[in-house]
Parts: structure tokens; sequence; C-alpha cells
């Protein structure tokens, strides 16, 4: 197939290179967009990444183009419209599970760092201030650690999480048996956790029924002082009530590698150029906030499985006219 491959970066490029399989890839730097859509006149396929944004128009205009297929380089699709999608024709799949590994363990590492003040530690001693007032920490030994959401990248932080001797709680829409003849993880309805954790870890898709899943309401909920983590989606967070929880100290700290107006924001250089994001500011300035910018992915073998999936997307619909990761709008619901 033709391919293009927008939002290109020089981290993902060598391994779609590598793995092209006698496809014809083209790389752009653009985000797919209303502005950029009609670079893809002529290609059969796309290769979308969480930056890109494909609304229902912007799908019209690939499909006037002539696009038939999207491979998304990404687990996540909330960025397309899948309804509109299906109802033009246009097929579209993700990597599901290209390295749940790499998203779980920053996960794990957000949540150190929070709990033994890694980086207020390392503010003071670059001030050469090595008093260690400021740095009494927590350990996670016998802590309740609540998941939301068990599947690949889910399940991979609670194996994780059980190596600590931490208390395990779940709550996803389908019971993951599996995981549940391997760890002691008990499934709770989803306030019972939010009521019962000392850590809650988000790792359920962005949908209609998850976006704002943690605002002041749930918040409330929440036993004081939990500690909250977001490797998911950032709209899965009410970002000015976390940090209204934060204040009040309903919420004790937050370890966060989204942000709901990321798009535009990150992967970009804003080094010289002001950020006009008052909201972002706030979040990044917080001292209770750890914030990383969608790096969790970021490891030579999720890159490299990424590449690999997304390429062999367009193989199976190439060769079978079918793929086994093609998703369908019942997969947003």
């Amino acid at each position: 197939m033709k391919a293009l491959v927008y939002s290109t970066h020089g981290f993902d490029r060598p391994f779609l290179e590598a793995a092209a399989n006698g496809h014809e890839l083209t790389f752009t730097e653009q985000p797919l967009d209303a502005q950029t859509v009609s670079l893809a006149h002529g290609f059969d396929a796309v290769l979308l990444f969480t930056s890109d944004h494909a609304p229902a128009d912007v799908l019209q205009k690939l499909h006037a183009a002539g696009v038939r297929y999207l491979s998304l380089r990404s687990a996540g699709f909330d960025h397309v419209d899948l309804e509109a999608a299906y109802r033009l024709g246009l097929r579209v799949a993700n990597v599901p599970a290209y390295s749940p590994y790499a998203v779980a363990e920053h996960a794990v590492m957000l949540l150190l760092a929070l709990s033994r003040k890694l980086q207020r530690s390392i503010q003071l001693s670059l001030q050469n201030d090595f008093r260690l007032d400021e740095l009494v920490g927590w350990e996670l030994h016998q802590k309740t650690i609540g998941i939301v959401g068990t599947g690949s990248i889910g399940s991979a932080f609670a194996r994780i999480m059980a190596g600590f001797g931490c208390r395990l709680l779940a709550t996803d829409l389908v019971v993951n048996a599996e995981l549940q003849l391997q760890l002691k993880i008990t499934y709770v309805d989803f306030y019972d956790l939010c009521r019962s954790a000392d850590v809650i870890s988000l790792h359920c898709p962005l949908t209609p029924a998850t976006r704002y899943l943690f605002s002041a309401p749930v918040f409330r909920q929440c036993r004081r002082g939990v500690v909250l983590i977001n490797t998911a989606r950032g709209a899965i967070v009410n970002t000015a009530d976390l940090l209204d929880a934060l204040d009040d100290g309903q919420v004790s700290a937050a370890g966060l590698d989204v942000y709901e107006h990321e798009r535009g924001l990150f992967f970009c250089d804003y080094s010289h150029r002001p950020i006009r994001d008052a909201l972002f500011e706030r979040l990044r300035s917080h001292p209770r906030v750890l914030l990383t910018c969608h790096q969790a992915f970021l490891t030579r073998e999720a890159l490299e499985s990424m590449a690999r999936l997304s390429i062999d997307n367009l193989t199976q619909w190439e060769t079978t006219d079918s793929c086994v990761r093609e998703l369908t709008p019942q997969a947003m619901s």
C-alpha cells in the first residue's frame, strides 16, 4: 500500500522504516487535521498517532482523497470518530497491546517518585540544600492500590504492585479471570474502590462513559489523601477539579503522563514561544504534581512493536481484506 504517516517524530520514524515490509511509506511531521488532510490525496492508507485529529469532517475529506484504511500507532482511539469512519466505509485498526509493561512501569515510576518526594529532593540538592526535613516519604508495602481498568496495561501494573506487597482492588466492566487466578486481586464497585484505595491508577480507555470519570463529585468520594496516577488519557480527569482537590488535601499528590488539552502542546517544541494555557501552567507548577508529557509508551521495545503491528494492519488488509485488530463503533461503548 501507499501510506502517509502523519505526526512523524525522530523517535519513531526509524522503527517504522525498519518495519515497512514492502509498503510505500511517506512521512510528514504535520499532524492530521482539517488543514493537513489534503496531504493524503492519492494514498491508500494513513498511519495516525495520538496527536492526530480525525473527526467526521476530516474523515470525509480523507475518504474523498482516496484513503480507505487508517492504522493507528496507539492503543487509544479516541482521536478518531469510529462511527463516522464506519459510515464512510473507512477501515480502522489500532495496536492494542504493543508493550503493556512500558506504560505500566512508567505508572510505577511516577508513584515511586511521589512516595519518596523525588522531585523535591532533586530541587533541593540543586540548591545545595541537603536537609531532609521536607523529604519524609511513605512506603508502598501493604497500601491499597485501586486499579481502574484491567486490560493488558492495568494487568501489568497489578502484577508489578503485587511484588511490592500491596493490597489490590480493581474495577472494570469485564472481570479479568486470568488475573484473578494469578494474583490476590479483588474486583469491587467503582465507588467502593474510590473509598478504599490509598492510590488510584487509571488504565481505562477514554470513551463517552469515562470522560471526566474523575471530577469533583468522585474526588469527594475518595479516601482523603489519595494519590492519583494517570497514564491513560487526559480527559478521564477533570483537571480543574483535580487541582481543587489537591489544594484542599483531598488528593495528596498526582502523577500524570497525560493532560486533557495536550493536543497541539505535547510532542511540540515550545522552548522559544509562550504556552497560552493557564490551566496547564497551574497544573505543572503545582508542588504535589509530577507531570511527564505523554512519554509512558516511549521504550525501544514499545516503539518496535508499535511500528510492526501498525504496518501489519496494512498487510492484513491488503492480503486478506480483514484485520484482527480492526475497530468497530462498538469499541467506543
